[in-house]
């Protein structure tokens, strides 16, 4: 999980500390990363790097 024991929340995908956005399970997506996830085409070539990132959200919760 990336939350520290202060209760910041790090972005699973930017990997930076923000406080604005949404919490999938135990991890946590910044409001600017949605939308631009939201927003990006699958011919986009950031598209797989976020598949990757939101991967590791299912796969943590199944290891």
């Amino acid at each position: 999980m990336m939350e520290d024991h202060a209760g910041r929340n790090f972005c699973i995908i930017c990997g930076h500390e923000k406080t604005d956005g949404i919490r999938i399970i135990d991890e946590f997506i910044c409001e600017a990363c949605e939308t631009e996830m939201v927003e990006t085409d699958v011919q986009d070539a950031k598209y797989p790097f976020f598949i990757h990132q939101l991967r590791r959200i299912w796969m943590q919760k199944n290891a």
